[in-house]
């Protein structure tokens, strides 16, 4: 039979049970770590922000004619979703966004798999395609006019050319990046050429291509951006213009809000995809 003790523990038998500094060290890390694993631990700068901005904007510190508080640029978004041109002005930017985007994507991977499986293919275009990418695109815009006029064709070309070359350059060093021993290894298993790209050369650059994916996403609405102030009739950039004309600063800076929040809804949409897709790479295991 045993007994426990009531006697009370000397300092020395106290301090003996006290976690060590490096024991809380780690405690903590592993915390911290657990945290920063939760999406909305990335929301709380951009709301002490906010809250900061308002404060500023409260006592002044901030002239409502330099920047609107976000109390007033919220009211602004009130405004105009109640008379449903905010809607509409988001839809048309959002479908010349997805549209260019499919339509430069599409052109960048199938250009990027192709001259990253066959040799000939890439020395024969890949020189022409840096000597392009090398030019800034939104410094085309003057003969993009020439082109197309001031129509939808002019803003989806210019979107389309700006998510080209990401797509196309990262799906490139995806593919030549596949390690050489796999692909034997595929071969001495007996695979097709088919099955082989399919099995081995598409997986492994997938990393790469997911890169290009996300970087395109974001010039993606930095051209709309530029692309929407051509003359348009509908669109966030249209929005800002006419707000600005009219010294509405607080639509202003509401339509910069919302193009970095559609731009950030669409990189968090990517890392999903990213994370879901490649759960069996070791970089991504186990993460949520």
């Amino acid at each position: 039979m045993s007994f426990i003790s009531t006697e009370p523990l000397s300092p020395e038998a106290r301090r003996a049970r006290r976690p060590g500094p490096g024991t809380r060290g780690r405690t903590l890390a592993r915390l911290a770590g657990r945290l920063a694993g939760r999406g909305w631990i990335g929301w709380l700068l951009p709301v002490a922000l906010l809250l900061l901005w308002e404060l500023l904007s409260a006592t002044g510190g901030i002239r409502a004619n330099v920047l609107p508080a976000p109390s007033a640029i919220l009211a602004a978004f009130w405004r105009l979703l109640l008379s449903g041109d905010l809607a509409g002005h988001v839809a048309a930017s959002t479908q010349r966004a997805l549209l260019g985007f499919a339509i430069g994507g599409a052109i960048g991977f199938s250009l990027g798999l192709v001259n990253g499986l066959s040799r000939l293919a890439r020395d024969v275009t890949d020189t022409t395609l840096q000597m392009v990418r090398n030019v800034p695109h939104l410094a085309l815009i003057p003969l993009v006019i020439l082109w197309f006029g001031i129509g939808e064709e002019a803003k989806i070309f210019l979107v389309a050319l700006g998510v080209f070359f990401p797509i196309y350059v990262n799906t490139l060093l995806g593919v030549q990046g596949v390690d050489p021993q796999l692909v034997e290894m595929g071969r001495i298993y007996g695979m097709r050429r088919a099955t082989l790209y399919r099995r081995v050369v598409l997986p492994g650059a997938l990393p790469a291509i997911f890169t290009g994916l996300r970087y395109a996403l974001g010039i993606m609405w930095l051209t709309l951006i530029v692309a929407e102030t051509i003359s348009a009739s509908e669109g966030l950039g249209y929005m800002a213009m006419q707000a600005r004309e009219f010294l509405q600063i607080d639509v202003v800076v509401l339509s910069i809000l919302i193009y970095a929040l559609l731009g950030k809804l669409a990189d968090s949409l990517a890392r999903l995809l990213e994370r879901r897709t490649l759960q069996w790479h070791p970089s991504f295991r186990g993460k949520d």
